[in-house]
């Protein structure tokens, strides 16, 4: 894909509308980025949690974490704050968080969502300094202490192809299947598969039965595990070949 740093070729901005609590909703696919209720527990209980995070960075010289769906940078923050805080690391060991978003959200509605978590306050600052003015289509970096942040922008199908590394773990965190399903494709879940790391996992709020198949046909073992609040289920799993069960712990 060309660079848009050449081509100046601008990507589709997210277009927003803002629920009760300040929860961004998408106008495009009439959902939320994150639970109405509680996203920050949701981001915990089911990316980190369902990945077994922070327990599987102990020892590690270097992590991985992919993503589907960007968003407001929840998930990434929510990642870094425990990344940050976990003591049982190795000394100098570095974090690498990359996305794929096709359609960024604006600066200034990325800082009114963040807000509602003070506690990721200067993160969200830190994070809001360094991203887009104008999205285009290329790869957003941003450097955070022990950390680094790339964002690919543009359909997720075709910038997948652009990268060629393997994540330790992934959230799948695209708008309901319901209502984005070309980011839930078999193409795709495909795609995922080959780019994580034998042992690799990968954990979503999801639990549709089309989304389930669609990953075991893949090659990753699927389970199911406890949804956050009313939801009853989400799914995790894990890419065979790394020596270690499917044991993902909560932080």
């Amino acid at each position: 894909m060309e660079d848009a740093a050449r081509t100046g070729r601008a990507a589709a901005q997210a277009r927003v509308t803002w629920g009760a609590g300040d929860v961004p909703i998408s106008s495009d696919y009439d959902d939320p980025y994150f639970a109405r209720e509680d996203g920050l527990g949701e981001t915990r209980h089911v990316f980190l949690g369902g990945n077994g995070l922070p327990a599987r960075w102990r020892g590690r010289a270097a992590f991985t974490v992919a993503e589907l769906g960007f968003g407001t940078g929840l998930n990434c923050l929510a990642t870094i704050k425990a990344w940050r805080d976990f003591a049982d690391k190795p000394t100098g060991t570095r974090l690498h968080f990359v996305s794929f978003e096709k359609a960024p959200l604006a600066p200034a509605d990325m800082a009114r969502a963040l807000r509602a978590w003070p506690e990721l306050a200067d993160l969200a600052a830190l994070l809001v300094d360094g991203w887009l003015v104008r999205p285009t289509e290329g790869t957003v970096r941003v450097a955070l202490p022990g950390v680094m942040v790339d964002v690919l922008i543009g359909d997720a199908a075709v910038r997948l192809g652009d990268w060629a590394g393997a994540a330790d773990a992934w959230y799948l965190d695209g708008f309901s299947p319901s209502r984005n399903g070309d980011l839930w494709s078999a193409a795709v879940m495909e795609r995922v598969f080959a780019l994580t790391a034998p042992g690799g996992t990968f954990a979503t709020y999801s639990a549709a039965g089309w989304v389930r198949r669609n990953l075991a046909a893949a090659g990753f073992v699927v389970e199911k595990f406890p949804g956050h609040g009313r939801k009853r289920e989400s799914l995790r799993g894990m890419r065979p070949g790394g020596g270690a069960g499917l044991e993902p712990s909560g932080p």
